[in-house]
């Protein structure tokens, strides 16, 4: 997660931590119910949307931030040995999970790191694709965010990923407003798809394509 400016966020998944995987997933008839009752969404689904965007074999450098528990993402690095990837989180928490099914999945070209997405410790234009899944709508400072994730990438790179933005879905909206941002799982402010998709054009000169599935925006721009 991010950033050190508020510790909410990560407060916030550290009490949810063992509950997290089922929660996003809709294992259970719980999680199911809140996702498709509330959200109208199916986010292994997205999940696979977004991830299908990454070329099979790829073999260059991949910055995943937050990183999360890599519920979504193991299966496909799974299948990526010869690139060299990067999961960064903010929450050490989410960070002991990841790498209990890293290493459980033996993905050694996987690197697990503590991070704050507005701060990242890397070289510029050092990745040749950011991937940013289910963590945009909880970072404090989002345009330092989007700052430091174009930074890094190299022109010509791929930066994709998916988010909650705001006016597709009035239950979603009033659930972010009066539960989600008030526990910290969600931060504020928080964008319409307009919004963003006029953000990521004035970075992005080499394309920008998004859409989404109600409240959850899928993305793919390239630098």
């Amino acid at each position: 997660m991010c950033s050190e400016q508020s510790s909410k966020p990560k407060n916030a998944y550290k009490k949810g931590i063992r509950f997290y995987d089922n929660f996003i997933t809709g294992s259970t008839w719980w999680s199911h119910l809140y996702m498709n009752c509330l959200w109208q969404v199916d986010d292994n689904k997205i999940a696979r949307e977004v991830m299908g965007m990454i070329p099979s074999g790829f073999s260059g450098r991949l910055l995943d931030v937050p990183a999360g528990t890599l519920v979504f993402t193991a299966s496909t690095y799974a299948g990526l040995p010869n690139a060299s990837i990067v999961g960064v989180d903010y929450s050490r928490e989410m960070l002991a999970v990841a790498e209990q099914r890293k290493q459980d999945m033996g993905l050694s070209q996987l690197s697990l790191e503590w991070g704050d997405v507005g701060q990242l410790p890397y070289e510029d234009e050092s990745f040749d694709i950011v991937l940013c899944m289910n963590g945009f709508h909880a970072f404090p400072d989002k345009e330092r965010a989007l700052a430091e994730l174009y930074r890094v990438l190299k022109p010509g790179g791929c930066f994709l990923g998916n988010f909650y933005v705001k006016g597709e879905r009035r239950i979603g909206d009033a659930l972010v407003r009066l539960v989600l941002n008030r526990k910290g799982v969600f931060v504020p402010p928080h964008f319409t798809k307009e919004e963003m998709a006029e953000k990521f054009k004035s970075l992005y000169k080499g394309g920008v394509e998004v859409s989404n599935h109600n409240s959850i925006m899928v993305f793919r721009c390239i630098k």
